[in-house]
């Protein structure tokens, strides 16, 4: 388990199941966050964060608060940046999605998805180079998930298995880069 929470510059408190519903529970307690807030637990710039409402890959905020959802979409896509590219991740949204406007009709909520993916992460023993260990993995995250469709626990399962081989990648990249800058 990563040191910070998946998408995020928070660092991880603890490294079991429930972990991010925790925190989410404890940085809205008092209602949505600030732009600032958001860019402070996320570590991205707030042009970036802008940049991405208007580009549609975040909802716009409520009277200048962000929500849950905006901010485990905005954790969800930083953390998908570093190893796929932004077509892709709209790709994946639009999966999410389902290309409908109302949210009801979603596959899965972004907050939703998020803490299945960190609580998934949290489980720990996840032999990435096994497809059979990864893909069990997703499953057990699927948990008591519910289809609003007919397939779409299969298609959250290998959205799942994605985002830990994305989120893999992007890990393995930066310690590789460290790796190469010791060498200079």
């Amino acid at each position: 388990m990563p040191n910070r929470f998946p998408g995020m510059a928070v660092e991880l408190g603890c490294a079991e199941k429930g972990c991010s519903q925790s925190l989410f529970d404890g940085v809205f307690a008092a209602g949505g966050l600030t732009l600032s807030q958001v860019s402070v637990m996320t570590g991205l710039e707030p042009y970036l964060i802008q940049n991405w409402i208007k580009r549609g890959f975040v909802a716009p905020p409520v009277k200048r608060l962000y929500s849950r959802q905006q901010l485990a979409r905005i954790a969800l896509i930083n953390m998908l940046r570093e190893a796929l590219q932004i077509e892709k991740i709209c790709s994946l949204i639009g999966i999410l999605d389902r290309g409908t406007a109302s949210p009801e009709d979603d596959l899965i909520g972004d907050e939703e998805l998020y803490h299945r993916y960190v609580d998934m992460i949290a489980e720990g023993g996840i032999d990435l180079d096994d497809p059979l260990s990864v893909s069990a993995a997703a499953e057990r995250a699927c948990g008591d998930y519910t289809e609003r469709v007919a397939g779409a626990r299969k298609q959250l399962a290998r959205i799942l298995a994605l985002m830990l081989y994305a989120h893999a990648a992007a890990r393995l990249r930066r310690r590789a880069e460290g790796l190469f800058s010791e060498l200079n």
